[in-house]
């Protein structure tokens, strides 16, 4: 046990260091994340000392279970796909710019009208992709309005990690723990509306407070005329969206697994997009893009976090932490738990780990367990730039834009919206439970 611990904490160490130091590297003009050298290095030290074979980690990789980590990988990047196409399409850029004409000139205004844009998309596509659309539009409009973009970037990033948790298919982590304990997606919904109704509710109030005076400050910049210009794309990959997230919702009475569904979807719409390149005797361009624009990255990094959450589980640590959350209230300590361990370790593999620390809980307990686990998964995405991939790639574009936010700002600004929003959205599952 002792030597999976240290090797656990280096590698843990080390993935802080490089998201804080350098999480990424330019090779020939083109950018390259290595967040995840320091967890694969771990992996590999686990697998040399004899913590685990490789037997052991293939077999928990393609575990037969609602999810492993090669079936949630497989959902991520093809839901990913259909997102990303969507935006090199043109649609999200359509919508922010009919958004913004709404508002007009009012700061409140837009705040709220992005607030309301951003967690609906989110609901239905990825927050990982909507943050990522989003902070180039911000970051344009906000220099051409000469206005602090830091009130709308952290909306954007705070609404997306916040509704990602109302439907089983809006965040991997709910995906993982709900499936891995046979919950489908309406049995999931009654559980988890009303916690994000409070969480949505109170993080937006929170943000209200922060920014409210620099929002009273009007703006500058003229409305312009949104165009779809690429309509056959746009109405191609929402007819894929729509009809996939439709068959997800239903899987459980179809006895198909969600990420067959999101595969077959991804696939139906690289070929749709390749026919209708090819009828025209044109090259794939948005189709190129997406497939260059998906989180590779997040491959081996979410396999070395596997590796290492597998060690605990063989060593028992697992266990250890499965008895000491459930001598306490399961709400609200393995939604603390989960909530902190997000910013340690990430929450997809805070995810793996807590779906193997509910099913050692009492059979009472479990589902307290389970949705309070969920909750911490979306809301600690938000506390640091560690809880989730988006927020290390967040930092990077902000980077890439110019905009000034450390780390300890965000730290700052996600502690004052996080805590009150885990609390009241755990509050809110207490009502429901």
């Amino acid at each position: 046990m002792l030597t999976t611990v240290i090797i656990s904490v280096l590698s843990l160490v080390g993935l802080i260091a490089l998201i804080f130091m350098k999480p990424s590297v330019l090779i020939k003009g083109k950018s390259f994340n290595i967040y995840w050298l320091a967890p694969l290095a771990g992996a590999i030290l686990l697998l040399l000392f004899g913590q685990l074979t490789l037997p052991e980690v293939w077999g928990g990789l393609t575990r037969d279970s609602g999810m492993n980590p090669i079936k949630i990988l497989l959902l991520l990047i093809s839901m990913t796909v259909i997102s990303i196409y969507l935006d090199n399409a043109g649609f999200f850029s359509y919508i922010a710019c009919k958004v913004l004409n709404f508002a007009k000139a009012s700061q409140t205004a837009l705040f709220f009208c992005l607030y309301m844009i951003v967690s609906i998309l989110t609901i239905f596509t990825s927050n990982d992709i909507i943050v990522l659309t989003f902070t180039p539009f911000i970051c344009y409009f906000s220099r051409s309005a000469k206005i602090d973009p830091l009130p709308y970037l952290i909306c954007e990033f705070v609404a997306a990690n916040t509704w990602s948790m109302v439907f089983i298919i809006g965040n991997p982590t709910n995906i993982y723990l709900a499936s891995n304990a046979g919950i489908d997606f309406f049995e999931y919904l009654s559980k988890m509306f009303l916690p994000t109704v409070f969480a949505g509710a109170c993080s937006l109030f929170v943000m209200w407070l922060i920014f409210r005076k620099k929002l009273s400050l009007p703006i500058s910049a003229a409305a312009s005329e949104p165009k779809l210009e690429n309509k056959f794309h746009v109405f191609t990959a929402l007819i894929h969206l729509v009809v996939c997230i439709v068959l997800m919702s239903v899987s459980l009475y179809l006895d198909i697994q969600m990420w067959l569904i999101s595969l077959g979807a991804c696939v139906s719409l690289i070929l749709f997009s390749l026919g209708y390149s090819l009828a025209r005797r044109k090259r794939p361009r948005i189709l190129k893009a997406s497939l260059i624009r998906a989180p590779w990255d997040v491959i081996p990094f979410i396999i070395s976090m596997f590796v290492i959450v597998l060690a605990f589980e063989k060593t028992g640590i697992t266990a250890k932490l499965a008895s000491f959350l459930s001598g306490m209230h399961p709400v609200y300590s393995f939604g603390t738990a989960s909530f902190l361990s997000a910013n340690v370790i990430n929450n997809i593999p805070m995810s793996v780990l807590f779906s193997s620390v509910c099913a050692g809980v009492p059979a009472a307990s479990m589902n307290a367990a389970l949705y309070a686990s969920v909750i911490g998964s979306n809301i600690g995405a938000f506390l640091t730039p560690i809880g989730a991939i988006a927020g290390i790639m967040w930092m990077s574009v902000l980077k890439l834009q110019r905009v000034k936010l450390s780390y300890i700002e965000f730290i700052r600004y996600g502690a004052m919206i996080s805590i009150p929003t885990i609390y009241a959205a755990l509050s809110g599952l207490l009502l429901t439970l």
